[in-house]
């Protein structure tokens, strides 16, 4: 009888979490609070513990957030970012991962990733190269950002957890960090060979012939000598033409390509550094823990304040900062679309969060317990619970909250699941999220694509390096790193 009530308040877990998928938005959040009302009520299981520490660390960094892409910061990041990717186009698919990555950590979400996508595309393709290798490998590396970020959504609900455990903010980053920047040069490794190149490429050919993309200008002379036209191929020495609309005619190397330039307002640069500060504080006050205010704890032993409480305290400071400085009206940081989603997130982590919680306190000799010891005998199942759960969820945080208590009831050591955490990346498991569908439409020469199989298109091969890459390296990391 105990095992077909637990099945069944399974069910109302899997169920809510499907019917808030399904929904999208809020309805994440919301569906896991009816799934928590069901299992109270339904069940008589007593209700678990609300996530308040990282509900407002959300909301705490996503108001800084938001205040600075009222004064323009993001757009300062993003004009910074663009350059960083125009400068290098031969190394294209090695700079542009890195890059996002690294944006990510600072702003601690990938939607700072949407403005790149147009740069990384125009740059992949004006310079000759398939697309798809640097927007795919950019896309899948920007959610490594989130398990590298100090300040973001599924960090607030990781550090929650991890409390009691000897492992804070600076094990953590010393392990995820590294971790990443690894699994970034072997996804650009691996993609730099996926693909045929635009020439050879059927549907970009196709594409050409219906009058749907042009002929980028760096190719100009290889396509002609390739379809039989009277331009000799590049590198024998001759010189290409393309004819102009105004009948004259330039050589193909004529032609640069121009910069995309992303306008920054007045005071975008202040804004961000601003916000740049605030996380390095946290980063800083995280390593030195000498360098926070003590408190006696029930035993009357000196305590560091909690790096939960630290988070709200030095984002909510950044906000006001920002509005102060940059002259941001208030009501103007509430419109912003980084303050919605942040909010989105929230609910999201607060309805599953609690359903997970509930059910899962509720349970421990039951099912939690069992497989937990599964989880002991084979850390690895983690990695893959993880991954698959993020790829159904398609929510990090949410994620977070529902596997890792989990783990830590196993008794896996803190490192391991550290390592074992960034397997999150699972979220580009099926072309759910805006970042791949912005991807694909952008992608004018079709190398970018999905297909009618869920789990198999563009990003399918960058997400699999990466996951194995940054577990595999985050497990050899978190052997040195000190508690």
């Amino acid at each position: 009888m105990d095992i077909l009530l637990v099945v069944l308040q399974a069910a109302v877990v899997i169920g809510a979490i499907v019917m808030g998928v399904r929904t999208g938005g809020l309805g994440l959040g919301l569906w896991g609070v009816v799934g928590t009302v069901i299992l109270v009520f339904g069940f008589q299981l007593p209700p678990g513990s609300i996530p308040i520490d990282a509900f407002f660390i959300i909301i705490a960094v996503i108001t800084a957030s938001s205040a600075m892409q009222a004064a323009g910061g993001i757009d300062y990041l993003v004009s910074i970012a663009s350059k960083i990717i125009q400068r290098n186009p031969k190394r294209l698919t090695y700079v542009a991962p890195v890059v996002a990555f690294v944006f990510t950590v600072l702003s601690g979400t990938s939607n700072i990733f949407f403005a790149l996508i147009p740069v990384i595309y125009e740059t992949a393709y004006r310079n000759g190269q398939r697309p798809e290798r640097a927007l795919a490998s950019s896309t899948v590396t920007s959610g490594l950002g989130i398990t590298a970020s100090p300040v973001s959504a599924a960090m607030a609900a990781y550090l929650v957890l991890m409390e009691g455990t000897g492992y804070g903010l600076p094990q953590i980053l010393l392990i995820t960090v590294p971790a990443a920047l690894v699994a970034c040069v072997a996804t650009s490794a691996v993609q730099q060979r996926i693909g045929k190149d635009l020439l050879d490429d059927p549907v970009f050919m196709k594409r050409v012939a219906d009058g749907t993309v042009e002929v980028p200008a760096s190719l100009k002379a290889r396509y002609e000598a390739k379809i039989g036209g009277t331009a000799v191929a590049a590198g024998t020495g001759a010189t290409a033409t393309a004819s102009e609309g105004s009948g004259g005619s330039v050589t193909a190397t004529d032609v640069p390509p121009a910069r995309i330039e992303h306008p920054v307002p007045p005071g975008g640069a202040t804004a961000a550094w601003i916000f740049v500060t605030g996380t390095l504080l946290i980063v800083v006050l995280g390593l030195f823990p000498g360098l926070r205010p003590a408190f006696p704890d029930e035993e009357g032993e000196l305590v560091p304040l909690g790096m939960s409480t630290l988070i709200e305290m030095v984002m909510f400071t950044v906000a006001l900062v920002i509005i102060l400085v940059r002259k941001v009206k208030p009501s103007v940081v509430v419109e912003q679309p980084l303050l919605k989603a942040g909010f989105v997130a929230a609910v999201a982590l607060f309805g599953i969060a609690w359903m997970a919680d509930t059910f899962i306190s509720a349970n421990q000799e039951t099912i939690i317990e069992p497989l937990g010891a599964m989880i002991e005998a084979n850390p690895l199942l983690l990695a893959v619970a993880l991954f698959v759960v993020c790829g159904l969820t398609t929510s990090q945080s949410a994620t977070t909250n529902t596997m890792i208590p989990i783990a830590l009831a196993a008794g896996l050591a803190p490192g391991v699941i550290t390592a074992m955490w960034p397997s999150l990346i699972g979220v580009w498991l099926f072309p759910a999220n805006g970042s791949q569908i912005a991807a694909v439409e952008t992608d004018l020469t079709g190398s970018t694509k999905l297909t009618q199989v869920p789990v198999w298109h563009s990003f399918t091969i960058p997400m699999l390096v990466s996951w194995v890459a940054v577990v595999a390296s985050g497990l050899l990391f978190q052997l040195v790193v000190p508690v």
